[in-house]
């Protein structure tokens, strides 16, 4: 029998290793100040034991399995890009795109998100409600008629701040993965592309290397930037390749609403056709290692050689991406919401 695969990378040991030296040694930079960089080996970093595991199923490492299929596919184009090969062929272009897109979500971040915003909702709902119809919540949440205790301590819980604690389901984590990546691979694949090749200088990478760039100037600050909007996407390939996908929005801005003139450009684009190879500037270096520094979950991964193109400024560590405020983070007395006469006060 083939053994259970333990130890599951959510950054793949193949894309690790273009940052790394031909030993595949590597620097881990923590986004916790009160501990140090360390050098290892990239099998002990970007994961986590049984980050993919489904209990209780035949085959409980499979989609472990999966991934790894995706990402030999990937990494194969990869050194094919290395190579000198680019653009890439419109299969290859859309294998990437999904591997990237893949990517995006597959951290312990879009995890921890979920069960984040899930704990919210349910706050929302059993203190909206009130104290007095939790067992009615309860009923139609988990199906049991609950005692007082159980009534009180389900109120507790979920009406803290935060809401109560959750753990998502690995299966519905992977089902979350696997639609989303689906999604966001037209936002991919559908942006010209344009490879940036250094010399002298280098990219790092991180736990979550797919990071969008703020949409135009006249953006207010408060605006969210998702793939549909972000002016441009870059991607650290290699140390030496850095990928940026730019906005396809501005190839349309002269075509009015049902030209078929947008469908050309969007066949070109997708064909790879305004695809471009660039030298690696400073500038866009700086591009590049900023958006990844910030885009950074847990740990920054670089080459033992290139803690010089670290930024010196770097975030805290944060595994929630989204979170949503106002009504969810209401408090509550124990009063349901619904049901009182609009007209009276709460202090009536």
């Amino acid at each position: 029998m083939t053994p259970v695969a333990k130890l599951h990378h959510f950054v793949p040991q193949a894309y690790l290793r273009g940052f790394a030296t031909e030993k595949e040694r590597i620097v881990a930079v923590p986004l916790d100040t009160t501990r140090s960089p360390f050098t290892t080996v990239v099998k002990n970093v970007g994961a986590q034991t049984h980050f993919h595991t489904i209990p209780g199923v035949e085959e409980p490492d499979g989609f472990e399995k999966f991934l790894s299929s995706v990402e030999g596919e990937a990494s194969a184009i990869i050194r094919r890009i290395e190579g000198g090969e680019f653009p890439l062929p419109q299969e290859d272009r859309m294998t990437l795109s999904h591997y990237l897109a893949l990517q995006a979500v597959r951290g312990p971040d879009t995890r921890r998100t979920i069960e984040h915003l899930q704990a919210k909702m349910i706050r929302l709902e059993v203190g909206a409600g009130g104290r007095q119809n939790v067992g009615k919540w309860i009923q139609g949440y988990f199906g049991f008629d609950a005692d007082e205790d159980q009534q009180q301590r389900i109120w507790d819980e979920a009406t803290q701040p935060g809401g109560p604690p959750l753990t998502i389901a690995v299966g519905d984590h992977i089902r979350h993965m696997v639609e989303t990546a689906e999604e966001l691979t037209v936002y991919l694949v559908t942006r010209p592309w344009s490879l940036h090749q250094f010399d002298r200088r280098s990219l790092i990478t991180c736990d979550a290397p797919v990071s969008l760039i703020r949409g135009r100037d006249d953006a207010e600050p408060w605006m969210g930037v998702g793939f549909a909007n972000a002016s441009a996407i870059s991607v650290p390939l290699t140390r030496k390749l850095g990928l940026i996908m730019s906005d396809p929005l501005v190839l349309l801005e002269r075509f009015e609403d049902g030209d078929p003139g947008i469908q050309q450009v969007r066949d070109r684009v997708v064909g790879g056709q305004l695809d471009a190879v660039q030298v690696g500037t400073t500038a866009v270096e700086r591009l590049f290692n900023e958006h990844t520094a910030h885009n950074a979950r847990e740990y920054i991964y670089r080459h033992p050689d290139d803690q010089r193109f670290v930024p010196a400024e770097l975030p805290g560590p944060n595994l929630i991406t989204m979170d949503a405020h106002g009504l969810l983070d209401a408090d509550f007395d124990g009063e349901p919401w619904f049901g009182r006469d609009r007209g009276q006060s709460d202090q009536d």
